[in-house]
């Protein structure tokens, strides 16, 4: 008894087509070409046209002073920048020519007004925003700085325990390593 592949297609509201084809032996191969909507990449795996941008960012740690728990340093957005008052981690955009821990050490020194040793890089990641652009995160772990902490662009900064991450409004590419961190899975 061979099997059967049968499509139903309604003609009227009371006429109906059936149609069926008996199946393929097994191991035949179909070589009917399959219609799907084929993209193109440009040469940044993107789809939309618009560049990968690449970003760094620091997770700077401290011990807190009255309990054992890592906090790190979150900064919010002021009113005026595209996602506004969202919380993020201190960084920016690798330039041209510069390494990540080089341009990483470029934005601290603007945003923060401190001189940081990079430590290791904790995770890296790439999010496409609704509005189609893309950028490919990288987060390195801060644990020495000389200077003061200085807010230089920030509307806000915080110390805040890792376990607390989730509380704050981060911007959607953080989200993960959010849970992540306050999980104790990275550091």
């Amino acid at each position: 008894m061979s099997s059967r592949r049968c499509k139903l297609r309604f003609l009227s509201s009371n006429l109906v087509a059936l149609r069926c084809r008996p199946l393929p032996a097994p191991g035949w191969k179909d070589k009917t070409p399959v219609k799907e909507r084929i993209r193109k990449l440009d040469g940044h795996g993107n789809t939309t046209g618009r560049p990968v941008r690449f970003v760094v960012a620091a997770l700077i740690l401290r011990s807190a002073a009255s309990s054992a728990a890592t906090e790190v340093l979150v900064c919010q957005r002021r009113p005026d920048q595209p996602m506004s008052l969202k919380w993020e981690f201190p960084g920016g955009k690798i330039e041209a020519g510069e390494t990540a821990e080089q341009a990483l050490t470029r934005e601290l020194d603007e945003e923060l007004g401190i001189a940081a040793t990079i430590g290791p890089r904790v995770a890296q990641l790439r999010h496409r925003y609704r509005n189609g652009g893309s950028i490919d995160l990288q987060f390195f772990a801060v644990r020495q700085f000389h200077g003061e902490l200085v807010n230089r662009i920030f509307n806000d900064m915080q110390w805040t325990p890792l376990a607390q991450l989730p509380a704050f409004d981060f911007l959607a590419a953080d989200l993960t390593l959010i849970r992540d961190l306050s999980q104790g899975k990275l550091l």
